[in-house]
């Protein structure tokens, strides 16, 4: 396999049908209105010299390299900026053009170091090849240190871990400065000076102390080794090419693995990818390092106690001591006494013979996954409106969008590439609505302001939502004829929604946000035309998470915001494969495809296919698991990737629950926290090995290819289907391909996905069937999935957790751009250097009264458990609201949560606990001792 050169078309491509007339060079092409010559030249097989252009980047045209003549036209126009016109004769090959195009060339390398042989990106630099393409052979002007003024001294800047920045070799195409701008959306780049004094600035300091957020779009469309990836520096220039998903967030970034025989040198933003279209973040485009990091774990370990030391076993031994024990727990203590978590990071089919094995091999239903802590109420509250438990959208819909709100989201840190595509929209003109407590960046930043942040208190979204859908009914603004057609249950919600106590007056002093920015907001959702919602765990993560998302898909049903481009209820899933691991049947009621295990006619489908006879009643989720280890019923768990230990809330409790059970499996890369409960940990595959599919946020089923084979011997789905086997049950496939079309085999709405589908088209949307043989990008079109959606009443209750005199403060938490999850691949790179540790945001009235400042070491507790962390000053949160992350098992910011959970679906509360925050060591430099105490706090 070679390396894959994707084309580039110079401009962008422009809507609409090809009807303008063009002839290049004798070549007769038809275009889209606006196209540029350039453009319609390579859409007609003839490239154009550039060097300032490329097709993720509106025209600039400055090179003045792709000069060409048009007939009727003076002069020799930049084919970039230039649109075709109905009939235009172009030529692109003269001896003018020719004599000009290498007078331009020779003033570039004029002022260019001469070192192609040993530098970086030799045989990967376009002005190299634009030198050969013009037929450049001498440089009239001299060249070289001693030819004049020059710019060949210049420093060259090493401090961003990832890229380095070689002054010297800069053209001033703008090409990364426009990247920056067009593609990214953060403006970290300039151009400072004039004429000879011209040069790329990020803003007059180093990479490192930037704006620049390392999303690698500048090095991407650098033509030349100015920017260029320390990998390729030390290693070459990679030799073939892998495509593949990052393994990430939910995004599902598409991406180029390139390697050097069989090393990975670099990640690289895959153009055809449907959700990212060559974009990336600091994550998946740089933190891939972990997969080789020292700490990973490639041989099984075993322990008969979790007081013993680890010792290594071989695979034979290991899986034959999980089907042994396994057996003998449920001979001992009941069927019901055994079960599994599976794993978002994970792909579906590995998913899939987890939730397989629980019910074919185990005999129960006792599976769960880790969106039971995440998105469960999603699938909850989108399941009972719309009919089915996944967003409405794909995420080209934005562009659509005239109306934006965020709720519950931070899209910059949480889902960065989809952040990019909603801020171009802004800058467009689309209008926005923050719904968050804390001031995220999306609020404010270059170019982008929202209409209305609502700062509403913590744990009060419900009241909020209901006080919008108040102003929608009461005033008018329902879409009478979409709710007619196309809904039910609206005239009993309607009566409830406009009772007095929904007013945003009459909430106003429960949520903090005054009225009169509740109903301007509700009226620019309602009136603004396309509204889309976009939402995250800030929704889902609350006591009542499920009626949350019930009351976002009423108001959306409420003024036509759904079936259609530019609208919808969309989650911004957490993890790369939150969604697929939703629909493999992770939860223990529900079968793939969300089909309810007390379904007859669905379990006589996989009775007869497995040869089964599946329990017709819901098994326990992750919390009832823990309760009932503690009564002594459930004695054993399977974990796969999941490091329940720091994620899950109430650290306390998950902790005395693992330590009460008889065997607990991990399954995953590393040592974690949940392997110090762990007898066997039997390790896992990075993405970098993985054969199958990951699921995204917005339905898309993406391949994720093997770059390099497992490094642990075994495949993890080979691991599951061995576990089986061993405990008497046959489970074998010869390739995960033979996992999917099972898994299309007996969901409908994966009828139509194979392997053999995605590597043609690339990737589909579920449903993806006979009716949709290319998948479903817009859900809902002319009709909901049951029939009419349907409006369900959401009465607010307020959460349990409530501020205390002990107790003052509410905290809640998030995430950083840089680190992702529990920090458990991002730690183990140099991601690092922007976020070392967990910090505490402390507003400063909050610090003052506590006689804290910034960089001060303080204590954190709640009634369940304290930790320590460093204090940062902030007002992005309200006075009595701080914030953290949980990235780092150190300070593990999940010792303070407590047990309240979703009234529907045992969604943890981690949004909202009262806490206080007292100080303990003054001074930034002082030695913090940060550790976490799962005990009761004082």
């Amino acid at each position: 396999m070679s390396l894959l050169k994707e084309p580039d078309y110079g401009t962008p491509a422009r809507p609409g049908a090809a009807t303008v007339e063009v002839t290049v060079d004798g070549v007769p092409v038809t275009v889209p209105p606006g196209t540029s010559v350039m453009r319609a030249a390579k859409e007609a097989g003839i490239d154009v010299p550039k060097l300032c252009a490329t097709d993720s980047l509106e025209a600039f045209g400055s090179c003045r390299l792709c000069l060409v003549e048009i007939d009727g036209v003076k002069g020799t126009p930049a084919s970039c900026t230039t649109p075709c016109t109905d009939g235009m004769v172009v030529r692109t090959q003269t001896e003018r053009l020719a004599k000009l195009r290498r007078g331009v060339m020779e003033l570039y390398i004029s002022d260019h170091p001469l070192d192609c042989l040993t530098c970086s990106a030799n045989g990967d630099c376009e002005l190299q090849d634009m030198a050969g393409v013009t037929g450049l052979r001498e440089v009239r002007y001299g060249s070289g240190v001693d030819a004049g003024a020059n710019h060949m001294d210049l420093p060259t800047d090493t401090s961003n871990p990832y890229f380095q920045f070689e002054a010297s070799k800069c053209i001033v195409c703008s090409r990364c400065v426009r990247a920056c701008d067009e593609v990214q959306g953060t403006l970290a780049l300039t151009i400072e000076g004039r004429g000879f004094d011209s040069k790329v600035s990020p803003g007059g300091t180093d990479f490192l102390s930037s704006e620049c957020v390392s999303c690698g779009a500048c090095v991407q469309a650098c033509p030349t080794a100015t920017l260029q990836e320390k990998s390729v520096v030390d290693l070459g220039m990679p030799t073939r090419t892998v495509i593949t998903t990052c393994a990430y967030c939910g995004v599902g970034c598409s991406f180029k693995a390139e390697l050097r025989g069989d090393e990975l040198v670099r990640m690289v933003p895959y153009k055809d990818g449907g959700a990212n279209e060559g974009h990336s973040c600091v994550k998946g485009r740089f933190a891939f390092g972990y997969a080789t990091h020292p700490d990973r774990v490639l041989t099984p370990l075993m322990r008969e106690s979790i007081a013993d030391e680890w010792r290594e076993a071989t695979w034979d031994e290991a899986i034959s001591f999980v089907a042994r024990r396994l057996r003998e727990i449920q001979a001992e203590h009941g069927p019901g006494a055994i079960g599994a978590i599976t794993s978002s990071r994970c792909t579906n089919e590995e998913v899939y013979v987890v939730q397989k094995m629980v019910r074919a091999a185990f005999g129960n239903n006792n599976v769960d996954t880790c969106a039971r802590v995440c998105h469960s109420p999603t699938g909850y509250g989108l399941k009972q409106t719309f009919g089915t438990s996944a967003g409405t959208q794909d995420f080209k819909s934005v562009a659509d969008a005239d109306v934006i709100m965020i709720i519950g989201a931070n899209p910059t840190d949480g889902h960065p590439v989809f952040a990019s595509r909603m801020k171009r929209r802004l800058r467009e003109g689309a209008r926005l609505i923050v719904i968050d407590p804390r001031r995220i960046d999306m609020v404010r930043s270059p170019h982008i302001r929202a209409d209305h942040h609502l700062a509403l208190a913590p744990g009060t979204n419900v009241a909020i939502i209901n006080a919008m859908a108040h102003v929608v009914v009461t005033e008018g603004l329902v879409d009478e004829e979409f709710v007619a057609e196309r809904c039910e249950g609206f005239e009993e919600w309607a009566e409830f929604i406009a009772r007095p106590e929904n007013s945003p007056e009459a909430v106003e002093a429960e949520t903090g946000v005054p009225a009169a920015d509740v109903r301007a907001a509700a009226r620019l959702y309602a009136t603004g035309g396309n509204a889309a919602i976009y939402y995250g765990l800030g929704v889902t993560e609350h006591s009542q998470g499920s009626t949350m998302v019930m009351g976002l898909a009423n108001l959306a049903m409420a003024t036509g915001n759904i079936g259609r481009s530019g609208v919808g209820v969309n989650p911004l899933r957490g993890q790369n494969n939150v969604q697929g691991s939703c629909d493999m049947g992770s939860f223990p009621h529900e079968l793939p495809g969300y089909r309810h295990v007390g379904d007859e006619s669905v379990r006589d489908i996989y009775n007869e296919l497995w040869g089964v006879s599946i329990l017709d009643e819901p098994g326990l989720r992750i919390p009832n698991m823990f309760d009932a280890a503690l009564d002594g019923t459930f004695r054993a768990l399977y974990v796969q990737g999941e490091d329940i230990a720091q994620s899950d809330p109430n650290t306390q409790h998950v902790h005395a629950a693992l330590a009460a059970m008889d065997l607990v499996v991990v399954q995953d890369l590393f040592l974690n926290e949940t392997s110090k409960f762990a007898h066997v940990l039997l390790p896992g595959t990075s993405f970098l090995e993985k054969d199958g599919t990951f699921t995204n946020a917005e339905r898309r089923i993406n391949r994720v290819r093997p770059v390099m084979a497992p490094r642990t011997g075994k495949h993890e789905w080979e691991i599951v289907c061995e576990v089986a086997q061993a405990m008497g049950y046959p489970m074998r496939y010869s390739h995960p391909s033979e996992i999917m079309d099972e898994i299309a085999l007996t969901t409908p709405t994966f009828a139509g996905v194979s392997f053999a589908k995605l590597d043609e088209v690339g990737s589909v949307q579920w449903p993806c069937n006979e009716k949709a043989p290319l998948g479903t990008p817009i859900m809902h079109v002319d009709g909901f999935v049951r029939g009419k959606g349907k409006f369900i009443e959401t009465p607010y209750v307020p959460t349990p957790e409530r501020s205390t005199r002990k107790y003052p403060l509410i905290l809640t938490t998030g995430r950083i751009l840089t680190q992702y999850n529990v920090g458990a691949q991002t730690r183990r790179t140099a991601n690092t250097v922007w976020h070392p540790e967990d910090v505490l945001e402390l507003h400063p009235h909050d610090a003052e009264v506590r006689g804290i400042s910034d960089g001060d070491v303080v204590r954190l507790s709640s009634r369940v458990g304290q930790t320590t962390l460093r204090a940062v000053i902030s007002d992005r949160m309200p006075v009595g609201v701080c914030y953290t992350t949980f990235h780092h098992p150190v300070t593990g910011a999940n010792v303070v949560t407590t047990e309240h959970s979703d009234w529907a679906t045992n969604c943890p509360e981690y949004k909202v606990t009262a806490v206080q925050v007292e100080l303990i060591t003054s001074g930034r430099g002082a030695e913090a001792g940060l550790a976490a105490v799962p005990v009761a706090g004082e």
